[in-house]
């Protein structure tokens, strides 16, 4: 797990499919002038970077990782030779196969939300956006594989509020908020003027600076206050963990349940909303393992049983907390590498 495009033709933003069948032509086209032109050493050494750019932009490690592939297999079959910048081609293709997959995951979303109403079955509140793909690391081991993406990393807390934007907008935050893309640069992968894709990641800004404040930089103060939390948990006390949890605290969870249902995450607000939920799940504490999650202090929890329970992350401000997510569902913990926190 790892942490750290040419202008693309126009489609239509809700018809992915008239884009990928342009693009599908387009690489025809490219196959023909310079199949398999591509130079394997150029294209790792900048696969670190289209790896983080990938993973800000789709939250999941694996669709980070195939973005990536379906980016050599485009440069491989096409004529680079007069490309001046290599890096920011490759960063402007990653982009283009990543806003596609953003907008094929929102209209999925959007049939979904639209079957649950034919249904009958509610949903008419705004469902939270789900809680990213972790990456993790041992607060005593270092992993080589991790640094580029865990260098400047983005809390996951962050990463929740990625979740929440258009395709476009986060597209266009990330590119040049995150990488110093240009808007000119951008402006024709998300079809837009430059002053308009400048108006976007604006947007796109404001929404982050609103829900996910800047955490301590000092790691040892925000395991302080994350060892203090679990040390109320574990000891029942309440007035221990309104002490540590900021007033506003937010909570955000994936919403797993026992046996296969549907699940949908669920977001508590307040310290002692937080505080009396954390209480209920005290029996937890003591498997809980100090992690680093996004560069930041937060713990996987590991059964009795060496079966993980959950990953928490833990915003901190000012020494208290003021975010925590956490991502139980057992199919996406599986999926995770989690062999660093056996023992």
């Amino acid at each position: 797990m790892d942490e750290n495009f040419l202008a693309a033709d126009a489609a239509g933003t809700s018809g992915t499919a008239d884009a990928e069948g342009t693009e599908n032509a387009e690489e025809d086209a490219a196959t023909a002038r310079g199949a398999g032109s591509g130079d394997a050493e150029s294209f790792e050494a900048h696969r670190p970077h289209l790896r983080a750019v990938a993973y800000r932009m789709l939250g999941s490690i694996a669709e980070a990782e195939d973005a990536v592939q379906d980016t050599w297999l485009r440069y491989d079959r096409t004529d680079t030779s007069e490309v001046e910048n290599l890096g920011g081609w490759l960063t402007t293709v990653v982009g283009r196969i990543c806003l596609n997959q953003l907008r094929s995951r929102a209209q999925r979303r959007e049939e979904s939300f639209e079957s649950r109403i034919g249904a009958g079955s509610g949903g008419g509140d705004v469902e939270p956006p789900r809680i990213p793909d972790p990456l993790l690391r041992r607060t005593d081991a270092p992993d080589p594989e991790q640094e580029v993406l865990l260098a400047d990393s983005v809390g996951l807390a962050l990463m929740v509020v990625l979740e929440s934007l258009s395709p476009a907008e986060r597209v266009s935050f990330v590119l040049h908020d995150m990488f110093a893309v240009p808007f000119e640069e951008i402006a024709p992968l998300v079809e837009k003027t430059a002053a308009a894709t400048r108006q976007l990641a604006s947007r796109a800004r404001r929404k982050v600076q609103g829900r996910a404040p800047a955490p301590d930089r000092d790691l040892a103060r925000q395991r302080v206050a994350v060892d203090a939390f679990f040390a109320a948990t574990r000891t029942g006390d309440l007035d221990a963990l309104l002490a540590v949890l900021d007033p506003d605290v937010v909570l955000r969870a994936d919403g797993a349940a026992a046996g296969r249902e549907q699940r949908r995450p669920v977001v508590l607000n307040g310290a002692r909303t937080v505080a009396g939920q954390a209480v209920m799940f005290r029996g937890l504490s003591p498997y809980a393992r100090p992690a680093l999650v996004n560069g930041a202090a937060g713990v996987v929890v590991i059964g009795a049983n060496g079966r993980p329970v959950s990953i928490m992350a833990f915003t901190v401000v000012g020494g208290s907390i003021v975010a925590i997510d956490v991502l139980t569902d057992p199919d996406r913990l599986a999926a995770l590498d989690l062999t660093a926190f056996a023992d």
